[in-house]
């Protein structure tokens, strides 16, 4: 099953995506510009395979809401986040601030 969420931020939207699969939940916040995602998310691939693409995305792990994930730090981001100021450690909140 999968649930698309609409979530204010700082009197903005983005989108919560919750995929259920079995015995995993995939998680994401989504902006027109990038997004945060759970633990499957591989920012190694994004920046070397995928790296022309340049994908704004950060990861987060240990996740299992959507809550979670706005509030948990992340534990790696692409380059291209890093490039608009999204750091590893900033909360999920805050980096899907720097995206819209």
């Amino acid at each position: 099953m999968m649930n698309m969420t609409p979530i204010e931020l700082d009197g903005s939207h983005v989108i919560g995506i919750e995929v259920k699969l079995p015995k995993t939940t995939l998680l994401a916040v989504t902006t027109g510009k990038g997004y945060i995602m759970c633990g499957a998310l591989d920012i190694g691939l994004l920046n070397d395979k995928l790296k022309d693409r340049g994908i704004i995305a950060g990861r987060a792990v240990g996740v299992r809401t959507l809550q979670q994930l706005l509030d948990a730090p992340l534990e790696s981001v692409t380059f291209e986040a890093e490039a608009i100021g999204v750091k590893a450690g900033m909360t999920g909140r805050d980096a899907i601030l720097r995206m819209l």
